[in-house]
């Protein structure tokens, strides 16, 4: 048997260059479903892109389930519960199945947005009902939550979208705004003499069009785009200065000939963007320039299932997945080509109802 397992790890080696042997460990994927309550869970195969659903799922998850982010070490899932006000802790076994830790942890007012910094360190929850952010430290080893002091903290603003920067300095929150929505910067444990020493505050207010829905930041940090929903139907598009503030590029907004984008991903080269036309029905790809403007792939846009309104990639970034809020929902995925930004629809999964948030094993 060790000889087998030697020669074939050989033959891969040997070959590399020509063939793939294939990466064997599946991710996970999670879909947050708030009308019934609960988790779908899925294992999906890094080869194929195929999503299969777990024995164990749906899970049951806490009142209005909304949002959902995976810890970076895969052991923890965190879910934010907009009809309790609080927020899950879940840990992640081997086979992609969820034990709910308990209790809950209490936040402020209708969390909808909950996202982790990438050294997994601290969990930040977008209240949308109070118009805040709270904040809690990460144990590493039970990934149980402490409030950090002062949280939550104010942001003025329903969020609508939010992200860190990968430096994991500055949050990015979207919120409506009027005439205009607005995307706020905020420092994240900062020196700034205006925040008076606190972890989080605003150092920055931008204007953008309406109803920012969508955002995202380049792996590289160096530029963050919204997706700007009816009546606008355009594409924000900022570089993002070595401070965390916003810069909007030439020819921004980039006017959309589609309708209602409320999604928005850059992939994890960094080459491309697609936004999720949930008017439309399709999903709008872009290659970006060297200085973050975006240009319209020749075959885009991409057909897809009725209504996209929420945009994932698996962490080897060879597969786009889409949920979509139609009478039919599901969780749908794509095959990235990486040399031309081509998206080709593989298959779809069905989810109990709509899902409002997706969440992978990185």
């Amino acid at each position: 048997m060790l000889k087998n397992a030697a020669a074939l790890l050989l033959i891969c080696v040997s070959l590399g260059l020509f063939v793939s042997c294939g990466k064997t460990t599946s991710n996970f994927l999670y879909a947050a479903i708030p009308g019934s309550s609960q988790i779908d869970a899925y294992r999906e195969d890094p080869n194929s892109g195929e999503l299969t659903v777990l024995s164990v799922s749906p899970i049951t998850a806490g009142p209005g389930v909304q949002s959902l982010v995976v810890h970076p070490s895969k052991k923890f899932l965190y879910a934010a519960n907009s009809g309790e006000n609080d927020v899950s802790l879940f840990t992640i076994a081997s086979d992609g199945s969820l034990t709910e830790v308990t209790p809950r942890t209490p936040v402020a007012t209708g969390p909808t947005l909950v996202v982790v910094d990438a050294a997994g360190s601290f969990l930040y929850v977008a209240n949308s009902g109070s118009e805040n952010i709270s904040v809690f430290s990460i144990d590493a080893t039970s990934g149980a939550l402490s409030q950090v002091a002062g949280s939550p903290f104010q942001v003025g603003v329903t969020p609508l979208n939010m992200k860190i920067a990968p430096s994991g300095k500055f949050l990015y929150v979207t919120g409506s705004g009027t005439p205009t929505g607005v995307i706020e910067t905020l420092a994240i444990s900062s020196t700034d003499p205006a925040c008076d020493s606190a972890m989080l505050c605003v150092i920055q207010v931008t204007q953008t069009q309406t109803n920012p829905y969508g955002l995202t930041i380049d792996p590289a940090g160096a530029f963050l785009y919204t997706a700007n929903a009816a009546p606008d139907n355009a594409i924000g598009e900022f570089a993002i200065g070595s401070d965390g503030t916003l810069s909007e590029l030439p020819g921004s907004p980039l006017g959309e000939a589609f309708t209602s984008p409320l999604a928005v991903l850059v992939d994890p080269s960094g080459k491309y963007l697609f936004v999720a036309n949930e008017g439309s029905s399709n999903i709008a790809g872009y290659a970006v320039g060297s200085t973050g403007g975006l240009s319209l792939l020749s075959n885009s846009p991409f057909a897809s299932n009725a209504q996209p309104v929420f945009l994932a990639s698996d962490p080897a970034g060879r597969h786009i997945f889409v949920a979509n809020q139609s009478s039919a929902a599901a969780v749908q995925t794509f095959e990235l080509d990486g040399s031309s930004g081509t998206l080709a629809s593989l298959n779809s999964a069905s989810t109990g109802s709509t899902p409002t948030s997706i969440a992978l094993t990185q």
